[in-house]
C-alpha cells in the first residue's frame, strides 16, 4: 500500500526537511515516529524540501508499507511519537502511480514579515522583520517583472541541485494587515503591521523565495527602484541580487495536485497566518 501524509511543522528547531547525519531534520523525526508506530523502517519522499528554519503548513510525503491500517490510525499513531512542533494532519491511501514530488502541478509559499521599529518577541522565529516602512506600490510594481517563465539564476543558491533554473511564477500576492499609515499608532516613526507575500509557481529553486524577498525588501525600503528587479532577473547572476533574506517568516503552504488523487486542497492552519 502507498500512503500519502499531510505534515505541518514549525521549522525553528530543525535543519530543514531533508535527512541529515545529525538526525535533526523534520524527515528524520517523521521517519523515526513512523518506524515506532509501524515497528519497521519507513522511508518517505516529500513534495518540496524546506531549508533550516522554514516552516511547513502542508508538506506532503508518501511511503510504501505492507501494513493495512486505517488512515486515521496512521495520523494518531504517528503523532504519538512526534515532537509537539511536528504533526501529521491527514493520511490518505493513494495508487502506486502517485509520487509526492513528481505528481505536484504547483507549489505555494508565503512569507510573513513584521514591520516594526522593535524586533519580534512572541513571533520570534515565525516572522521576518524590517524596521523601516515599506512602499507597497513600489513592491507591487517590482514583482510584476517576475511573473511568467524565466531563468531565475539570479535568485538561485550556489548549492542548488535543480536541473534547470527556468521556472514559472504564476502568482505573487502582497497584502498588509495592521493600522493604516498615518493613523497615529506609529512607534519611533514606524507603523507596526504585518506584510504577507504569497508565491505560486510550478517549482522553486533553492533559496529562490528568500533571495527574491531580499530584493523586494530593498525596493520597498527605497534602496532600489522597482525596475531594479527586472535588471536583477536579466543578469542571471546571483551577484546581482540582494542578500538572502531570513528564513524565519517563510512557510511552505503546500503542493498542488490534480483532483484525481483525492488529497486535501488547502494547507493545515492556513488561516493562522496574518
Amino acid at each position: 500500500m502507498r500512503m500519502a501524509l499531510g505534515v505541518s511543522y514549525n521549522g525553528q528547531a530543525y535543519q530543514g526537511w531533508q535527512s541529515q547525519p545529525s538526525g535533526n531534520t523534520v524527515q528524520d523525526r517523521l521517519e523515526a515516529a513512523l518506524e515506532r508506530f509501524a515497528t519497521q523502517p519507513v522511508h518517505t519522499l516529500c513534495a518540496g524540501r524546506t531549508d533550516a528554519g522554514v516552516h511547513g503548513l502542508m508538506q506532503v510525503a508518501h511511503f510504501d508499507t505492507p501494513l493495512a491500517r486505517t488512515p486515521f490510525s496512521w495520523v494518531r499513531g504517528t503523532n504519538t511519537f512526534l515532537p509537539p512542533d511536528i504533526a501529521v494532519q491527514w493520511a490518505h491511501p493513494v495508487p502506486d502511480a502517485f509520487h509526492a514530488r513528481a505528481c505536484a502541478t504547483g507549489r505555494r509559499y508565503a512569507y510573513v514579515l513584521l514591520q516594526s521599529s522593535v524586533r519580534p518577541s512572541v513571533d520570534a522565529g515565525r516572522v521576518g522583520w524590517v524596521f523601516r516602512p515599506l512602499d507597497e506600490a513600489a513592491m507591487r510594481a517590482a514583482v510584476q517583472h517576475l511573473l511568467g517563465e524565466h531563468d531565475f539564476s539570479s535568485f538561485r543558491a550556489a548549492g542548488c541541485q535543480a536541473r534547470t533554473p527556468v521556472k514559472t511564477l504564476r502568482r505573487i500576492d502582497i497584502s498588509r494587515r495592521g493600522p493604516p499609515e498615518g493613523s497615529g499608532t506609529a512607534l519611533h516613526g514606524v507603523t507596526p503591521c504585518y506584510w504577507r507575500f504569497e508565491f505560486e509557481g510550478d517549482a522553486f529553486l533553492h533559496h529562490m523565495i528568500r533571495n527574491i524577498m531580499g530584493c523586494i525588501v530593498a525596493i520597498g525600503q527605497g534602496l532600489q527602484a522597482p525596475d531594479w528587479m527586472r535588471q536583477v532577473l536579466a543578469a542571471r547572476s546571483r551577484d546581482a541580487a540582494a542578500p538572502t533574506f531570513s528564513p524565519d517568516g517563510l512557510y511552505f503552504l503546500g503542493p498542488q495536485y490534480d483532483p484525481q488523487w483525492g488529497l486535501p486542497a488547502h494547507a493545515a492552519a492556513y488561516d493562522w497566518l496574518p
